[in-house]
């Protein structure tokens, strides 16, 4: 299975400037093969691939000195990632979805440069990370590289740069555990586990949210082009990216508890999309902004690939009256989403939440053809 390492890279203002110019050539050879690719189409009605484009790579090095100095094989890559685009482009219109015609890159729409085959323009050396052109910079190697490594990216964020390592690895699977777990993701709680545990939501978002009102009210009223409008533009995105990255650590923490603890966990198999659609109230406001900071998605992920590597089971469940399902009898009990307690005619009075997962729970097993777990009932 493949598995990532992001370490941050400390760069020297010259080796900055190298970094940038080789991810602006490399945007600057995105933004040619996608306008080659229109023009081929308006003037001659003719379709070209990555193939086509991929052939007439020396030719284009051999008049631009940027993409010259940017790695063959990165620069091959560039032109996959356009091809990727418009596949998806394709796609979407078979689907019928909303099409999306690929889009020429500003510089804050293009962040990566990838190297598809490590010790081709890129590796590790004494501590340090060669790059073709650029020299040894400095990484932090705050873990080590399991596996083999097979592909590298270099990303900018916030004017930081990272490197990305995708490696190859063996599963290691974890002692077998005799518990199992379904879980009920929501708002009020950000999961509720069908052992009655209750983590809490840690809302990121709301929490810095003023912050951000705060620093968006300033960067609207700066002159665009101005340096201080640049200036203030990188405090938002900052504080935008430690909410970011707040949310995916917890959620990384939450996910190696749960497969470090339980065999096999159920979850719910969500329509995010539909939900944060605007149309779903309780108490009268509208749950997207909520749904959206939580990022059950991310959660669902990282279990997921955790889980695999460690040789556990993740079971996705329909959810459609899960909520409204008695855990103990079977019978629906109608609620509306402000009714936070289940209580059914057969004397079960339970949560909510911890109602669905045990519902979620057994349904996971059953869909693994498992055996329901006995369920003691307060």
């Amino acid at each position: 299975m493949r598995k990532s390492y992001k370490y941050r890279l400390f760069t020297s203002n010259s080796q900055e400037t190298a970094l940038d110019n080789m991810l602006n050539s490399a945007r600057f050879l995105y933004n040619c093969a996608l306008e080659q690719r229109i023009v081929c189409w308006k003037q001659w009605r003719k379709s070209i691939n990555y193939y086509d484009q991929a052939n007439t790579l020396k030719e284009i090095r051999k008049f631009n000195d940027g993409i010259a100095n940017l790695n063959f094989s990165a620069s091959q890559d560039v032109l996959r990632r356009l091809d990727k685009a418009f596949q998806a482009f394709f796609r979407r219109i078979k689907t019928g979805d909303t099409p999306g015609f690929p889009r020429f890159k500003g510089r804050d729409r293009f962040d990566s440069i990838t190297f598809p085959a490590y010790g081709d323009g890129i590796k590790l050396k004494n501590g340090k990370i060669y790059i073709q052109n650029i020299g040894n910079v400095r990484i932090k190697l705050h873990r080590d590289i399991e596996g083999i490594v097979k592909t590298v990216t270099l990303r900018r964020t916030n004017d930081k740069w990272y490197a990305c390592f995708s490696c190859e690895v063996e599963s290691k699977p974890l002692p077998i555990s005799n518990k199992t777990v379904g879980i009920d993701v929501g708002l009020s709680s950000f999961a509720t586990l069908s052992t009655g545990e209750k983590i809490a939501n840690p809302r990121f978002f709301k929490t810095d949210e003023f912050r951000l009102i705060k620093a968006q009210r300033r960067l609207s009223k700066k002159i665009k082009g101005t340096p201080g409008r640049i200036k203030q533009r990188k405090k938002v995105s900052r504080i935008h990216e430690k909410i970011a990255n707040r949310r995916n650590d917890f959620a990384h923490k939450l996910s190696r508890y749960l497969v470090n603890v339980f065999q096999i966990i159920s979850f719910e198999k969500l329509n995010i999309t539909d939900m944060m659609s605007n149309h779903t109230k309780i108490f009268g406001h509208k749950l997207n902004k909520s749904i959206s900071d939580v990022a059950w998605n991310q959660f669902t992920n990282y279990t997921t690939y955790k889980a695999e590597c460690a040789g556990r089971a993740v079971v996705f469940v329909n959810p459609r009256n899960t909520s409204k399902t008695c855990s103990r009898c079977g019978q629906l009990v109608e609620k509306k989403l402000s009714d936070r307690v289940h209580s059914c005619s057969c004397g079960l009075v339970l949560d909510r939440d911890h109602n669905a997962a045990i519902n979620i729970l057994s349904l996971g097993l059953k869909t693994l053809g498992l055996p329901l777990e006995a369920v003691c009932f307060s």
